[in-house]
């Protein structure tokens, strides 16, 4: 596998991102779960579509795992397409020339949101393994200051699969008031002892290369690219199904007609796991990785409400809508159901839809027809009671 070039373009839109940054001053401090009182600190987002008067059509669009703020336009680092351009934009289901969307960049991020690949201003240096540990709830509670400052009293809705999922979920947990509808997309409430240990296996991945010099990397004009790119390879087939897998690979070889009897990339499979990994590595820091997996291991909604899940609901009046697909092993059905149960057992207002799909976890970010007109149709319902056009 070979190495990525050292770009600075990531580097840079760690401390000035590509986006708009909302800026909080050492008297503002985000209040994290660790204890840690983070201050100065900054959300980097990105908006679409307009403001309405009333300020009752803002959405707020919550990424996945190693997502960004730029849901509905091209990354400024790869070049690429918006990661949600199926669901997000004019005419889609989250429909840009109705609401006023919003995509943030989550705390421990490294892509304009103070992580660590962000400046300490206490030393002048990356803060590497000085930054606090994060959880969901830290994301969230950024997200909460970012939309105060844009004098938003009220989310229309909130959005997010997989990690933006649990971000959905904590939201509607920790404001309910604040969250008019809510649709969390192939998540639970909390992460199971797999995800836990599919993780562990990528941070270790991470660790073990020599690059990563303890966390300091950036310091010392390293990356540990290799142990990313591992790392990447191995989360990338949990978010797949043993039938995507065969029907797009199956056991072709790659560019040859028989087995080169080497370690070389002679399937398919390989190639494409090779790709995936360094092209990762290119856009993503590797001490942001472990970051944001370890919150969403720690994510775990009922034993924050006494080991209840019911009780992170009660009273809500939220509308939810929550969506699973059939062939997701990483987050499945199952998991979609327990969160149903404890809103029905919350009294809440709950649709459900089990997409049928053979593409796995990443089903959510792909065309799939059917999860496109359940979206589509409760957040039409709920416009309607808001009083949306």
């Amino acid at each position: 596998m070979q190495s990525a070039s050292l770009s600075s373009e990531p580097r840079s839109q760690a401390d000035d991102p590509s986006s708009l940054v909302m800026r909080f001053g050492a008297d503002e401090p985000l209040m994290m779960d660790s204890g840690v009182a983070l201050a100065p600190w900054q959300i980097a987002y990105q908006t679409y579509g307009t403001l309405n008067a009333e300020k009752s059509n803002a959405v707020l669009i919550c990424h996945a795992l190693t997502g960004d703020q730029h849901v509905a336009n091209d990354n400024p680092v790869t070049g690429k397409p918006g990661w949600w351009l199926t669901m997000v934009g004019p005419g889609r289901p989250v429909d840009t020339d109705r609401f006023f969307v919003i995509c943030a960049n989550v705390i421990g991020g490294c892509m304009g949101t103070t992580g660590p690949a962000s400046t300490d201003p206490a030393t002048g240096r990356p803060y590497a393994l000085d930054f606090p540990v994060v959880t969901i709830r830290d994301m969230v509670r950024a997200q909460a200051a970012l939309v105060d400052r844009l004098g938003i009293e009220k989310l229309f809705c909130v959005v997010g699969g997989s990690m933006g999922g649990m971000q959905v979920l904590q939201w509607a947990a920790s404001y309910p008031d604040r969250v008019f509808s809510a649709l969390p997309i192939a998540t639970a409430a909390r992460h199971s002892a797999q995800n836990i240990a599919f993780h562990e296996v990528g941070r270790q991945a991470v660790m073990a290369d020599p690059e990563w010099r303890g966390g300091r990397y950036l310091t010392e004009g390293t990356r540990p690219s290799k142990g990313l790119a591992v790392a990447r390879m191995g989360a990338h087939i949990t978010y797949l199904s043993e039938v995507a897998l065969h029907r797009k690979f199956g056991r072709n070889f790659q560019d040859r007609a028989a087995p080169t009897f080497s370690f070389d990339a002679d399937f398919q499979i390989e190639s494409y796991l090779r790709y995936q990994g360094i092209s990762f590595v290119e856009r993503f820091d590797a001490n942001s990785y472990l970051y944001v997996t370890r919150a969403m291991d720690y994510f775990d909604l009922a034993a924050e409400h006494g080991g209840s899940l019911a009780k992170a609901f009660k009273g809500t009046p939220t509308r939810f809508c929550v969506i699973s697909f059939t062939s997701d092993w990483l987050f499945p059905t199952s998991d979609s159901r327990a969160i149903v149960h404890a809103l029905n057992a919350a009294a809440a207002s709950v649709a459900f839809v089990e997409v049928e799909s053979d593409k796995g976890h990443d089903a959510f970010l792909l065309d799939e027809p059917e999860m496109f007109a359940a979206a589509r149709g409760f957040i039409d319902a709920a416009a309607r009671v808001r009083g949306i056009a």
